[in-house]
This record gives structure tokens, C-alpha cells and sequence, in this order.
């Protein structure tokens, strides 16, 4: 009596499930165009929208409801290609879950999407950039120094295996464990504290990208009590890195104010070379 409970059970629980062999093929195909649609501002947003639109028209019939799911997917996303379905099946996980919600946090997938890109991203790199990459390409090597035609066959085939056995298991993997996270936060109110935390994860990457990406040093200079002293030498025992700081201060406050993201890159470029020929940078 109790297994034909469970088999019921069981049988109600994979009809609510919205993906498919069919969804996770799609995804996995579709990953691989992440970056079609790359730019400095959005990353690969719209490679990862476009991926997850097939389950995201499925959750949401209504097109008010999936013009927003897919608005909501716009917002600045990178991570390394080879593990994006995990993150891709993920959110298709955290909008079924809000879907069926009335009180789920939407602005949680975001942030939880944000929140996983720094170390999704430094597995992903170390694995596929640092490791399976070289050691591929080591292998190739050595068949070619021996004049072996297959040298760069046999790189792509295993690098290419590799590539492609992650993204299956990291789709599949990342829709099962985001259902059955959700399903348990529901009771534990744990998705408050995960928003909460990938919030501040995102914000501490975001701030530590400032810190090693963006360069501003002024040059200027003056002499005081017959030493000459560099302006940015003061800035540095002061504040270090204060000038890349308000410089990314001023873009997110002329974003907040609708000015559009062309307009603050040409303002940028006409500001260092202005800069440049006065000697100020």
C-alpha cells in the first residue's frame, strides 16, 4: 500500500517538472551561443536568455509573464561557457519555483545568478583553461613532434568530449539540485539568507573586478620643500585605487540617470585622450 502511495507520488512529482530530455537538449545546444551576442555592458546576458527561452515560454503561457521572465535574464552575466548550463537549468528551476509562488522573491535569481559567477567561473577556469586544455593540447603535442597527422584529432576529440560531458551533467545537475534546494527553502526560509548572501558574494566580486580591472593613474606632479611629489603617490597612501573607484562611480551614477552606455564609453575614451595630452593621465 505505502509503495503504490509512493509510486503516485513520485508520478505527480515528475509531471510538475517542466524539463524534458527534449529542454535539456535544447539548452545544451543552445549554451554554446552564449556568446553570440557579447558586449562589454551586458556579457553574455542575451547568450544566456536565449538559451533558457524554450522551459521559460512552458512556465510562463501568459506573454506578460515571459517578457518578463526573459527581461529579468538580461541583467550582466559571465561565467566560463563550459559550466553555463549549470547556472542555465538553475534559473529555469528558480522561475519554475516562482511560478507556482505567490510570494517568491524574484529579484533572488538574479542575485543568486550573480552570486554563483565568481566561483563557477574559478572552477570552470582552473578545469577547462588551466588543466583539461593543456593536458589535451600536451597530448597533441607529443603525437606531433613524433610527425602524426592525428595530433590536432585527437586535441579536439578529447578536449571536445570533456567539453561536452560537463555541459550534460551540469544541466542536468543544476536543474535537479536547484528543484530540491527550493523545494526544502519553502520550510527552512532559506532562500531569504541565500539572496541575502549571494548578494553580498556579487558585490564583493563586482567590487574586487573593480580593483584588478579598472586602471586610472594621474601623472601629475609638484614640488614641495624641494622634493618633487607625484599627485597619485598621495592618493595611493590615502586611499589605493581611489581614482578607478570614482571613475566607476561616476559611470553607474550617469547610468542611473538613463545615459546610455555608448555615450559613457565615448566620453570615456575622449576624457583619457584629452587627459593624456594635457599630462594629467
Amino acid at each position: 500500500m505505502e509503495e503504490n502511495k509512493r509510486t503516485e507520488l513520485d508520478k505527480i512529482n515528475e509531471k510538475k517538472e517542466i524539463m524534458t530530455p527534449k529542454d535539456y537538449r535544447s539548452i545544451f545546444w543552445r549554451s554554446f551561443t552564449i556568446q553570440g551576442s557579447w558586449s562589454f555592458d551586458k556579457m553574455m546576458a542575451y547568450g544566456y536568455m536565449y538559451a533558457i527561452e524554450k522551459p521559460l515560454r512552458k512556465i510562463y503561457p501568459n506573454d506578460d509573464d515571459f517578457y518578463a521572465a526573459l527581461k529579468r535574464h538580461t541583467e550582466t552575466f559571465n561565467v566560463t561557457p563550459h559550466v553555463s548550463p549549470f547556472l542555465m537549468t538553475l534559473g529555469v528551476a528558480m522561475e519554475e519555483e516562482n511560478a507556482k509562488s505567490d510570494t517568491f522573491d524574484t529579484s533572488s535569481i538574479n542575485n543568486v545568478k550573480v552570486g554563483l559567477m565568481g566561483p563557477m567561473s574559478g572552477i570552470g577556469d582552473s578545469f577547462f583553461w588551466g588543466t583539461f586544455r593543456v593536458i589535451a593540447a600536451g597530448i597533441g603535442i607529443g603525437l606531433a613532434k613524433n610527425g602524426n597527422i592525428l595530433d590536432a584529432v585527437i586535441y579536439f576529440l578529447l578536449y571536445t568530449a570533456i567539453h561536452f560531458i560537463t555541459k550534460i551533467l551540469a544541466g542536468k545537475y543544476g536543474y535537479k539540485m536547484g528543484t530540491k534546494f527550493l523545494e526544502n527553502s519553502e520550510e527552512n526560509h532559506l532562500m531569504d539568507k541565500l539572496s541575502m548572501g549571494a548578494s553580498i558574494l556579487g558585490m564583493t566580486v563586482i567590487g574586487a573586478m573593480i580593483g584588478t580591472m579598472v586602471s586610472l593613474q594621474t601623472t601629475l606632479s609638484f614640488t614641495l620643500a624641494g622634493t618633487e611629489t607625484t599627485l597619485q603617490s598621495i592618493f595611493d597612501q590615502i586611499f589605493p585605487g581611489i581614482l578607478p573607484l570614482g571613475a566607476t562611480f561616476l559611470c553607474v551614477a550617469l547610468f542611473n540617470k538613463n545615459v546610455k552606455t555608448i555615450y559613457i564609453i565615448l566620453g570615456i575614451f575622449v576624457l583619457c585622450i584629452l587627459g593624456c595630452a594635457i599630462g594629467i593621465f
